[in-house]
């Protein structure tokens, strides 16, 4: 798959300026391709529409608290959209990933911060594929599908404790 078969609206809503740009220059627009793309490869999806929009802890909350009735930031929000059956597209959804929790668990978790960022995002992009961890046996079928992109991105299974 190349870049011109998904397309993806990245969206900086940080407030603080020197987060924006520290996360910025990590966390490139090729890297977010990649990762959404090999997401997409792996489940034999050719094309995607997707925004991917990075907030701030107030925005998270915010979200958080009016749709999943939790009054605390996040670290990813997925909303697949909801499209009829009989209409054809390509839309996935929104990812809302809350800069300030993913750089906190990346240090509280000894994780590198990209790696977790992708980590996140393929979390994410797998829920807007229909896939979901609310039962045991589904968490299980979602890890795997994480631990395999991840791996084809050379990062290391997240899910293993050392």
């Amino acid at each position: 798959m190349s870049k011109s078969d998904i397309d993806i609206d990245i969206q900086w809503a940080i407030s603080e300026p020197s987060q924006l740009s520290e996360t910025q220059a990590q966390l490139s627009d090729d890297i977010i391709i990649k990762t959404v793309t090999s997401v997409l490869n792996n489940h034999n999806d050719s094309v995607g529409e997707l925004t991917i929009r990075f907030v701030d802890s107030v925005e998270s909350q915010s979200l958080n608290h009016t749709y999943r009735d939790k009054d605390k930031p996040t670290n990813v929000l997925s909303f697949p959209a909801e499209i009829p059956d009989f209409i054809e597209s390509t839309l996935l959804g929104d990812l809302i990933i809350c800069d300030a929790v993913v750089k906190t668990e990346a240090k509280e978790q000894q994780k590198s911060l990209i790696h977790h960022y992708q980590h996140l995002i393929v979390h994410g992009t797998l829920h807007l594929l229909g896939f979901d961890h609310i039962e045991n046996n589904e968490a299980v079928v979602m890890e795997n599908h994480e631990i395999a992109v991840l791996n084809e991105l050379g990062i290391d299974d997240p899910y293993q404790v050392d």
